[in-house]
């Protein structure tokens, strides 16, 4: 079989459509059908099934997608290397893997920083959700991965070793003329008139658990294509919504945070194979969490006020988005990380 065919198969997995797979491998939709039709037959069992929004694989599908995207990485990995052996360069590029608000947040810091350390380093960074960079990992796509433990928690697997970085408090993003920009922190109740967009499942839950903590809802009525969508959203007054606090230092000069009344928080972690791991993997670990020491990048000083909205905290004072540090820490296999392992670390 060839693996073009293959390849097809494992983007239409990816991406749950046939359609959305034509399009970032450059065929047409019937081109895509034919082949995954082609396949099915090859292999006497079918490999997707229909659903109201796309495609996703059949139980048998789903194995023989592991297998194939497998065999995929193999390849590409073999073709780098001769590709690196031709040109003389023989060290394999570090490639890293990362949440979108972490790609954002405090990823391009670190890998500066590394830089600074070993100029002739080649990388790459994918963004991606926790579970797919967990995957990636698996079949040595990446080399390194900062994921975080959102609900159902990060997977059991005995193939990586998973590195806990530290806590972020989650805040609230508004738009700068929004009439409780420059006030806080508040409590998540004060915010139920509100309109709040998302841009995933398991943010979404994040937020109505908080809400139902407070004894209110929130009104979810916007829902956003990705976390660039979201921020347009908010940014022109549509919405407020809930991101992590490593975004504070790459938001929008449109946009501005609020701070919550005892604040959801998530835990962010390293993932890495636990064999044939990349020379560099342990330096960039090593820049990644002096991020999450005290006075670090994602550490921000509380910014004067007008006045915040709890009588119970000090007035002129906005409470800043907060990442605390606990010393990194290897989580050996048999331990599952669940949003109640570490505190309450949500997506």
């Amino acid at each position: 079989m060839e693996l073009t065919v293959w390849r097809t198969f494992v983007t239409v997995c990816r991406l749950g459509s046939l359609s959305a797979a034509a399009t970032e491998l450059g065929y047409t939709q019937s081109a895509v059908s034919r082949q995954i039709a082609g396949l099915e037959r090859r292999l006497g069992v079918p490999l997707v099934e229909r659903h109201p929004r796309g495609v996703r694989p059949t139980p048998v599908g789903e194995v023989f997608r592991h297998h194939a995207l497998a065999t995929l990485n193999d390849a590409d990995r073999a073709l780098r290397a001769v590709q690196d052996a031709r040109d003389g360069s023989l060290g394999r590029p570090l490639a890293i893997g990362a949440t979108p608000s972490l790609a954002a947040g405090i990823m391009p810091a670190a890998i500066r920083r590394l830089l600074d350390e070993d100029a002739t380093l080649r990388w790459s960074l994918v963004p991606g959700l926790s579970s797919q960079l967990h995957d990636r990992v698996i079949a040595g796509d990446l080399d390194i991965a900062v994921v975080t433990d959102a609900p159902p928690g990060l997977p059991d697997d005995p193939r990586v070793e998973r590195r806990f970085l530290g806590t972020d408090d989650m805040v609230v993003v508004l738009p700068v003329d929004h009439p409780r920009a420059g006030h806080g922190p508040v409590h998540i109740r004060t915010l139920a008139d509100q309109t709040w967009v998302e841009d995933n499942d398991g943010s979404a839950a994040l937020l109505r658990r908080h809400a139902a903590r407070a004894g209110v809802t929130a009104r979810i009525d916007l829902t956003a294509a990705d976390l660039p969508g979201k921020m347009a959203l908010v940014a022109t007054g549509h919405a407020i919504a809930l991101i992590p606090g490593v975004l504070t230092c790459a938001l929008r000069t449109d946009l501005t945070t609020l701070a919550l009344v005892d604040p959801p928080t998530r835990g962010i972690y390293t993932i890495t194979r636990r064999h044939d791991p990349h020379p560099s993997s342990a330096a960039l670990l090593g820049r990644l969490a002096t991020a999450f020491e005290p006075g670090g990048p994602t550490h921000a000083a509380p910014q004067p006020t007008e006045r915040n909205d709890d009588p119970a905290l000090p007035q002129g004072v906005v409470g800043a988005p907060e990442v605390r540090l606990r010393a990194p820490v290897a989580v050996q296999p048999g331990n599952r990380v669940t949003p109640d392992a570490v505190g309450e670390h949500l997506p």
